[in-house]
């Protein structure tokens, strides 16, 4: 392909000199939603190219649409006095291009958009770029990886409904925990993922069967800041678009089935300082951890029951919440320890991590890598101590929890507490905590009326 890199993308100059030597007709401009979607227009190369100095708009009552697209409340964009529901700018992420692997050469090239104010608060990727430039105020450099897994089916997004999302086929009928067997006759979908990610550079580590009927996981490769965050989004995008084009159906859905363990979205994360080097590590302290690497574990284990919410965005999210399917219940740590909300990987200086075991898979990538890196730095600010380290198996020992570590037992007791937590206002803005919570109470709301099919088999009869 002609033209410079898109690896060396970085100025809007560099993206001038792009799009001369290509030559697309059109382009392809989106952003990240609230629940975490990725959402997308085409644009005309002469409407890019202007739009590259004067940017692009969209609807900002978009950034408060939920799954399915229905529209929630929040406040100063889709409800409020003197909400008309109007464009609001955006300016276009110059290193942010990526290259679509299914689309022709005229039409293959993606950019990123930030909404700009009175919206860039409430925008994800936003609110991600506000955590991240406390750390470098900070001297820090943070770096992330992301885990998911997810669940596919052999359906159709038109299979599905008209089954009504009953008897669905599972892309294996039963557990086949890494088989290459299982591996080989699906490789038509591994190919087209791992080279569509290969194209798009979201750096796939690792994919393989997991333990579970239609089981899967996936794994990302460490990168700095938003680098990481774009990855994620781009990723669950991409793998949905590859399954439903090889007419499969993948989903993310933190708790798809009773029958099933929960879906994941585990967080690595390392700190670096200026010079580059690692924060965490310390061989002056047991098992090398630094003062800084327990200032930072002090803070999650402070802050995670009241920032579960955005670890758990949905109804659903809290079906996970439950012991014995390697989901934490309560802000617990331990080395190598699974069943702990933050489990820490020893190892050299660079290998040195923390792994956040908190998030589902159908968290925002933006807002649950904010949450870690936020409430990490809230300790290290603080210089908080974590209690005792869990040497145990919490499921078993859920009595040596302290109370303050329990996580909220619903959906709308993690709002509240949300909403009532200074630290989150101080890490995430006022404004973007009163809008997420608004969005999170309707959808609390809309399922509470809701009549489930477990309370007709209960009571339709008896009651």
């Amino acid at each position: 392909m002609s033209g410079p890199s898109l690896s060396s993308i970085a100025t809007v100059e560099d993206v001038v000199r792009l799009i001369d030597a290509r030559k697309p007709d059109h382009v392809n401009v989106g952003f990240g939603d609230m629940p975490g979607q990725l959402r997308v227009k085409y644009v005309s190369t002469e409407r890019f190219l202007s739009a590259l100095d004067k940017g692009l708009c969209f609807a900002g009552a978009a950034l408060a649409l939920d799954h399915g697209d229905v529209q929630r409340p929040a406040r100063g964009v889709s409800s409020g006095e003197g909400v008309v529901f109007g464009d609001r700018l955006c300016r276009i992420v110059p290193d942010s291009v990526r290259e679509i692997p299914w689309e022709s050469p005229s039409r293959n090239l993606l950019f990123l958009a930030d909404f700009e104010e009175p919206e860039g608060p409430l925008h994800s990727r936003n609110v991600y770029l506000r955590v991240l430039a406390r750390a470098r105020a900070r001297g820090l450099r943070a770096f992330h990886s992301s885990e998911y897994e997810f669940t596919m089916f052999d359906e159709t997004p038109r299979s599905i409904r008209e089954k009504d999302y009953r008897d669905l086929r599972l892309a294996t009928l039963d557990n086949s925990y890494l088989l290459m067997l299982r591996q080989g006759v699906d490789s038509g979908f591994y190919n087209a993922l791992m080279d569509s990610c290969k194209r798009m550079d979201i750096p796939l580590e690792g994919v393989h069967e997991e333990m579970g009927a239609g089981f899967m996981e996936a794994a990302l490769a460490y990168r700095e800041g938003v680098r990481a965050a774009d990855d994620a989004m781009l990723f669950k995008t991409v793998a949905k678009i590859v399954a439903q084009r090889h007419d499969k159906l993948i989903t993310f859905m933190a708790r798809w089935s009773n029958r099933a363990d929960g879906q994941s979205g585990h967080i690595h994360v390392s700190l670096r300082d200026a010079q580059g080097d690692p924060v965490f590590h310390d061989p002056t302290q047991p098992r090398n951890m630094s003062r800084r690497m327990r200032h930072f574990v002090g803070g999650l284990q402070a802050l995670l029951p009241e920032l579960l919410i955005l670890f758990g965005p949905t109804v659903n999210s809290f079906r996970r919440y439950q012991p014995w399917i390697f989901s934490p219940v309560a802000a617990t740590w331990g080395w190598e320890n699974r069943t702990c909300a933050l489990r820490l990987i020893g190892g050299s200086p660079q290998s040195q991590r923390i792994e956040c075991r908190v998030p589902g898979a159908d968290a925002n990538p933006y807002l649950a890598l904010a949450c870690v890196l936020g409430a990490g730095l809230w300790g290290m600010e603080r210089e908080i101590e974590p209690d005792e380290e869990s040497t145990w198996n919490v499921y078993e020992n859920l009595d040596k929890v302290a109370p303050k570590h329990r996580f909220p037992r619903s959906f709308a007791e993690a709002i509240e507490r949300f909403d009532a937590s200074a630290a989150a206002r101080d890490l995430f803005g006022a404004r973007f905590v009163d809008a997420y919570v608004e969005t999170k109470r309707a959808q609390d709301e809309e399922f509470a009326a809701l009549v489930t099919d477990v309370e007709l088999r209960r009571f339709l009869e008896f009651a």
